[in-house]
């Protein structure tokens, strides 16, 4: 008989690994702990009561306890080995219960080995906090955010610590700048899927084979067992229930969704003139210019250079006049200077974090010695959150926060810095990975305080939960095919990972473009929820007009096809916020039957509709491409292809290949200049051969009046080569014009 206590959420159980915890959330989803301590843990992915009610059951059988939902059961034995299976007793997840195996590198002389340059790889077997569960032959694995791999991390490993790294970005990276400790496992011959998510913000570890291909683990060197486990019993509701545990990405405002350019290196106010005198006089649509750190005093936050940038607010003005909104940056680092307003206040109220002698701890990062806001502590963070009124009164429209891992350039900050998780004092050894995460948030709440819209504000660091406040992007790429071919899983993964609006730095942030990859790379981006071009000083400069006038023309493409496609976007977004499910995303989440697209790293969807297969090797002016079951239509050409198949297709210079779904009704509007240049668009609806049904949604692009239902939602019907119209909800302004095309 195993010692157990309950109530109508909790059950503790007695085991040899100590006391093990289940809460049952909601019927497909339970979190395991270990430690009465963390019944109560504080999370900060899961920030509000996500709870359903569900009765459960639990039984003794054998030495083993059952705690048994409509939709599953979990089998803890005395050991503290945990076993899901669905209600009908088929199996999901089982524990590991054999050997433990270690990776044999052969390594006879370590010292020699470092010498030469290289590094032990080492193990993380053993960790004092730690699970085995075990693997199928042809399990896949998929999530755990931007890791610059493939889509299927089996046979993998990978650690979670928000890290910076100038280098190229290579597969072998174990981490990069964000932690999203989530991952679905799906095996199409057991008709299986299950999703982890590991609430815990210390170092973490997982290993999905590469160790043994009989079992996977995930552990940490500190904090506790701590993890939510999701039923599936597919891809979509485990991702869909992910999202709704953590939270889902917001609508975003309609102009996010327009094309947005970027350089470190832009250092007057004349040369942000000059380029949107450019974007204009070329017809290349443009919604947002971005400010990198040159327009700063001395690279001071919340600051101006009033010698380069004289009269910022009337910059911004001129700006908007043309339809161009302003996002600046913002880093965490706060220069140490008596005289500088952030430093006086923030140090005076106690809001930077302290080293272990409690005196405030310095770093270096662009302003020179710099201290760190304490964005655990909520005080600190309603700090932060007004200080954003110093942007949006000039005029701002967007918020852009770097180097918040946090970066700094004399080494790392220690693990024993000082810094509050809400009221209790940790270290930094905890608040590491969800530094950017609050920073994110303090930024968020503070923009909707300050303005009542819906904030825009990317964040380079964060943890699971950030895409309720924030858009991110996959760093400080380089001007390289592979890192062009690696974007398409990198931000799938983060759409499987709940992280929905993502982008890339379109053309390589570092090293030089050339103008096929600059080509290449503005037909990929061109789908990527963010739409953003951005480059590094030293590099060449990236601006669609230095390659010439054939990637010219191919840019102005793209762009004015994104600008169409925006009420598609939108669209999907408004999915998004109903059920977390990214615009961009892998096959496998569509098709997860398909074994063809398990391993597809080089193709992806646009929602259900539309399939997109970039050019993403140099030179290549055909492609092979595989196509699901089905019928699909050329979206240039109109022609009609069978799917179940691979095929190539021309792919010369200027054209990507995109294919659209049977059935599809998609909607399109005229070409604009930017985002609502058009105060009363048409909306064209372009309708391929087939039968389908969707719906369109439309509000003001801008605030939160939607959720009071100030919107317009209309369903398109498509049957026999006929279309009809049922409005839905009507609390907007209809469109005044609608047309139809049949392909």
């Amino acid at each position: 008989m195993m010692k157990h206590e309950q109530n109508s959420r909790f059950v503790l159980c007695e085991t040899s690994r100590g006391t093990l915890g289940v809460e049952v959330v909601a019927q497909d989803i339970l979190r395991v702990f270990l430690g009465r301590e963390t019944q109560n843990y504080f999370s900060k992915a899961v920030e509000a009561d996500r709870h359903e009610d569900c009765a459960f059951t639990v039984t003794e059988e054998g030495d083993t306890l059952v705690i048994a939902t409509p939709a599953l059961r979990l089998a803890v034995d005395a050991a503290g080995r945990t076993d899901f299976y669905t209600a009908a007793g088929k199996p999901l997840s089982l524990a590991w219960r054999g050997a433990r195996s270690v990776i044999d590198r052969g390594l006879h002389d370590k010292d020699l080995l470092e010498k030469e340059g290289h590094k032990d790889a080492g193990s993380a077997a053993g960790l004092p906090v730690e699970e085995l569960r075990a693997l199928l032959p042809d399990d896949a694995v998929y999530g755990l955010g931007d890791k610059p791999t493939v889509l299927n991390k089996r046979s993998y490993a990978y650690e979670n610590w928000n890290s910076d790294i100038p280098d190229p970005h290579e597969e072998c990276f174990k981490s990069l700048y964000k932690d999203f400790p989530v991952f679905f496992v799906s095996s199409a011959a057991a008709e299986r899927t299950y999703g982890i998510f590991f609430d815990n913000t210390f170092h973490t570890y997982f290993d999905f084979g590469l160790e043994s291909p009989d079992y996977l683990s995930f552990g940490a060197k500190e904090g506790a067992l701590n993890y939510y486990f999701f039923a599936g019993p597919t891809l979509r509701e485990a991702v869909s229930r992910y999202t709704w545990l953590t939270g889902r990405a917001p609508l975003p405002q309609r102009w996010a969704l327009g094309y947005q350019q970027c350089r470190w290196g832009y250092a007057s106010a004349e040369e942000f003139r000059a380029l949107a005198r450019k974007f204009r006089e070329l017809d290349i649509p443009l919604d947002a210019l971005h400010f990198d750190i040159d327009y700063m005093d001395g690279y001071r936050v919340f600051t101006t250079n009033d010698k380069t940038f004289p009269d910022f607010p009337g910059l911004l003005a001129e700006l908007k006049a043309q339809g161009i909104k302003a996002v600046t940056i913002i880093d965490p680092g706060v220069k140490v200077d008596p005289k500088y307003y952030v430093y006086q206040e923030g140090l005076q109220k106690g809001y930077f974090c302290k080293d272990k002698n409690d005196l405030v701890y310095v770093n270096e990062v662009w302003p020179g010695d710099s201290v760190f806001p304490d964005f655990g502590a909520p005080e600190v963070r309603g700090w932060w959150a007004g200080l954003q009124r110093f942007l949006t009164d000039r005029g701002e429209s967007g918020v852009w926060n770097d180097k918040n891992e946090p970066a700094s350039f004399r080494g790392p900050l220690p693990d024993d810095v000082q810094m509050h998780d809400e009221e209790r004092l940790t270290t930094h050894a905890e608040m590491h990975n969800c530094f950017g995460h609050n920073m994110a948030k303090a930024s968020y709440e503070g923009w909707k305080a300050a303005t009542g819209e819906r904030p825009f504000v990317i964040t380079r660091a964060c943890y699971s939960g950030s895409q309720k406040y924030a858009v991110v992007w996959t760093g400080d790429n380089q001007s390289l095919w592979g890192h062009l071919r690696m974007s398409i899983p990198q931000q799938c993964s983060l759409g499987l990972s709940g992280m929905a609006f993502h982008g890339t730095d379109i053309g390589g942030f570092g090293a030089d473009c050339t103008p096929e990859l600059m080509a290449r790379w503005i037909q990929a981006g061109c789908f990527s929820p963010l739409f953003r071009s951005h480059s590094a000083m030293g590099t060449r400069v990236q601006e669609p007009w230095r390659f010439g006038d054939e990637v010219t023309a191919i840019f102005r493409k793209y762009v004015k096809l994104r600008y169409r496609l925006q009420p598609y976007f939108y669209d999907l977004f408004r999915e998004c916020e109903e059920t977390g499910l990214p615009p961009m995303r892998a096959l496998v989440l569509n098709y997860e039957d398909d074994p063809n697209v398990h391993e597809l790293n080089d193709e992806f969807m646009l929602g259900d509709q539309m399939l997109v297969a970039p050019v993403v090797e140099q030179g290549a002016r055909q492609r092979m491409i595989y196509l699901p079951k089905g019928d699909w239509y050329d979206f240039w050409t109109g022609e009609k292809q069978e799917g179940g198949r691979y095929f190539v297709r021309e792919a010369p210079l200027d054209l990507c290949p995109i294919y659209v779904k049977a059935g599809t009704i998609l909607p399109l509007y005229p070409e604009q200049r930017y985002t609502d240049e058009l105060a009363d668009p048409e909306l064209t609806l372009r309708c391929y051969p087939g039968e389908g049904v969707y719906e369109h949604y439309r509000d003001n692009g801008r605030d939160f009046t939607y959720r009071d239902g100030a919107y317009t939602l209309y369903r398109f019907t498509l049957s026999n080569a006929h279309l009809t119209t049922t409005l839905l909800h009507d609390n907007y302004k209809p469109y005044t014009k609608i047309n139809v095309e049949y392909v």
